[in-house]
């Protein structure tokens, strides 16, 4: 299966053109580092592009002031990982292991100096990704979540760092490691904790905190107005990113969890073209972010709108859920959908304890000795079984109607009924939970003989509803009756996106009518662009 980047330790080192060098050098400046000392801290800002002329620089253990890699960064090599693109924080160390001359270029400029050498910008973009999935793999952060494995607001946090591929740490609480890094930073309680650093530790962890922290946090100017505001960070709103900034417009996406939406749960997707052995949603939207940032797109992860408003001069302001505003010229509504809620009693009690709406390696790890139920009959929920199949002992798929025929595809169909860790149950529905602190066992009841029997779980996955994201448009635009965005014909309009108000277009599964397939996603945010285009030119935009 495809991964979100080349294998750093594969890639054959080469050094950028000699023209790239002095191409970096006209908007650099040298500097020379004494041996021994810090380049860069954990969280320092990744605000300048490293360039190594002579000398070397290594990665510091944050806890041992000791080298960290065998690894180091030697001549015609550079610092730096993917955050860089986005203005993220160093999360780990980086100090001059001897005397070292390096050329140091402002952020803003070398991002325009890679928008202008493509082969530049490939060469760097390649190396910083690969430099991210090492990291994730081998846990080289200084993010350190304590207490994942009891607590449900950490597990938060952990699948929020995940389905964004951040790189951290997850510790046990109790474990000796866990005692340590309390002692370490004066803890007064040896309790859950999120530690960024040597001794960090961050207050009120939230998902929203992490980010700060991270250099993830949105700053904006007082009169900064976008040429388009895109609200969803899924399959449409990613694309529409990435055209958006190839097309040199100024845009902006919003996501209140994590790129990918919905279809970043998916842990694998076998029928997206380009990729026949398949990708995970997170993977593919992971690259598409990328891809966008790479032609000057921004990205505001987690952040929600929660209503917004038009200015008298035909601007649009968005108000987010910290009360910030961000105003913008057109929006692309591309919020998708959720899995709703179902109506069993104890159920919001156990969500992030036993109830989970995604599936991935962050959820898989509590699924270890204990059977896995998997509720709805589409094929995130498909997915989730087979991925889940891996790690669970066993795993249910609740399917509320007599077959999967029409609402999952065929292959993934056909591997679950040959899954023999896999069993399918039709005409089922669950309707107890019961457990302590954590989730112990479901209720399942067969609707056809009017039997319930019970399944001793810790682990329940709701993918079944789709309730559209649409409370946040204050009745700018035409709601069908389930609370889709109605667009083209039912909103009186020339173009198959626009909505019932001019200047905001809709696309991908939050627009009515629209087919719910991550491919279908990405090329209606793709084609909407044009059409902001045309209606940023005629209202004099940029």
């Amino acid at each position: 299966m495809e991964t979100l980047a080349e294998d750093i330790r594969t890639m054959v080192r080469r050094p950028l053109a000699d023209d790239h060098v002095r191409a970096i050098r006209r908007i650099a400046e040298e500097i020379e580092f004494a041996s021994g000392e810090m380049i860069a801290e954990v969280g320092d800002p990744m605000d300048r592009f490293v360039y190594v002329l002579e000398g070397e620089i290594e990665v510091v253990d944050p806890w041992t002031g000791e080298r960290y890699l065998q690894a180091v960064l030697g001549p015609t090599q550079f610092m730096g990982e993917i955050a860089f693109l986005n203005g993220g924080s160093y999360s780990l160390p980086m100090r001059a292991a001897k005397v070292t001359r390096v050329l140091s270029a402002p952020r803003p400029e070398m991002l325009t100096l890679m928008s202008r050498i493509h082969e530049l910008s490939d060469y760097i973009i390649t190396v910083f990704a690969a430099r991210r999935r090492r990291q994730i793999e081998e846990q080289d952060s200084s993010l350190k979540l304590i207490g994942a494995d009891v607590d449900r607001n950490i597990r938060e946090i952990a699948s929020f760092a995940a389905r964004n591929r951040i790189p951290f740490q997850s510790i046990n609480l109790g474990s000796g490691e866990a005692e340590a890094l309390v002692e370490a930073c004066n803890m007064a309680e040896h309790g859950p904790a999120v530690i960024f650093g040597r001794d960090r530790v961050i207050e009120n962890p939230t998902a929203a905190n992490v980010a700060r922290a991270l250099g993830l946090g949105l700053e904006l100017g007082e009169d900064d107005v976008f040429d388009v505001l895109i609200v969803g960070g899924g399959p449409a709103g990613v694309a529409a990113g990435v055209y958006a900034g190839a097309e040199g417009l100024s845009a902006l996406v919003v996501e209140d969890m994590a790129i990918g939406g919905q279809a970043g749960t998916s842990s694998r997707i076998e029928n997206y073209m380009g990729f026949p052995t398949g990708i995970s949603g997170a993977d593919l939207c992971w690259r598409g972010e990328i891809q966008a940032m790479k032609f000057g797109t921004r990205f505001a992860v987690p952040r929600r709108a929660v209503s917004v408003d038009k200015l008298e001069n035909g601007t649009f302001c968005v108000t987010l859920d910290d009360g910030m505003e961000v105003c913008a010229r057109s929006i692309i509504v591309a919020t998708g959908v959720q899995y709703r809620q179902l109506p069993i009693e104890r159920l919001s009690e156990f969500e992030g304890g036993g109830i989970y709406y995604a599936a991935t390696d962050v959820e898989a790890r509590y699924c270890r000795n204990t059977d896995a139920v998997v509720i709805g009959g589409g094929n995130s929920a498909g997915q989730a079984a087979m991925f889940l199949s891996r790690t669970a002992r066993h795993v249910h798929v609740l399917v509320r109607g007599a077959s999967l025929a029409a609402s999952m595809s065929d292959y993934l169909l056909s591997r679950l009924e040959n899954d023999p860790r896999v069993t399918i149950h039709y005409n089922t529905e669950m309707t107890c939970l019961d457990g302590g602190d954590g989730l112990e066992s479901a209720t399942i009841r067969d609707k056809k003989n009017g039997e319930d029997w019970q399944i001793a779980t810790r682990a329940v996955f709701v993918m079944v509803g789709a309730a559209p994201n649409t409370a946040w448009l204050s009745d700018l635009v035409d709601l069908d009756d389930k609370g889709f965005v109605k667009t083209g014909g039912d909103a009186q309009s020339g173009s198959v996106y626009a909505t019932s108000h001019p200047g905001i277009f809709a696309v991908g599964d939050v627009r009515a009518g629209s087919v719910k397939r991550v491919a279908s996603a990405v090329g209606e945010g793709s084609v909407v662009m044009s059409r902001v285009w045309e209606n940023l030119d005629q209202n004099g935009g940029t």
